[in-house]
């Protein structure tokens, strides 16, 4: 993964095995792509991280599905904390890639093969990924990642 030297908030920066743990725990991220006219377009999505790449499960009949066949670049975050001590989070930036068959049905895709095993455990306690016609996967290999987390801040206990 192509983590970004931070230069400001390295004190803050988590470092690659926390952000390994992190990505893999979260559930929901948010993800930016651009209109025509330039105007941001921001939603939640499900997502999976299997290290290297954030994959994406997206509504192909969705604004951000055809923002992304126009212009794949996108920026998405994953964070958590209530409290100004407990914020964490990861800024990803980069292009997407579009995998397997839009929408999915579940065609044999080597390259989902874990993605399509990670996700429905994650999200549905199941073995099998359910398809539903409607979703396809984006897959994000980050150019950039940008990483906080805030407990670092909290002084330290003697």
């Amino acid at each position: 993964m192509a983590v970004t030297e931070q230069r400001r908030g390295r004190r803050i920066m988590m470092t690659p095995g926390e952000l390994d743990v992190f990505l893999r725990d979260r559930r929901t991220c948010r993800a930016a792509t651009v209109s025509t006219d330039g105007a941001p377009h921001v939603g939640a999505l499900w997502f999976v991280w299997d290290g290297t790449s954030l994959w994406l499960y997206s509504l192909t009949r969705s604004r951000r599905w055809a923002q992304l066949l126009r212009d794949p670049r996108i920026a998405v975050v994953v964070d958590d904390g209530e409290e100004y001590g407990q914020l964490r989070g990861a800024e990803l930036t980069g292009r997407v890639e579009f995998v397997g068959e839009a929408p999915r049905t579940g065609e044999p895709c080597p390259r989902l093969t874990e993605v399509e095993r990670l996700f429905p455990a994650k999200y549905f306690g199941l073995a099998e990924m359910p398809h539903d016609g409607r979703h396809a996967w984006l897959r994000l290999t980050p150019e950039k990642v940008a990483s906080w987390d805030f407990r670092k801040l909290a002084p330290a206990q003697s």
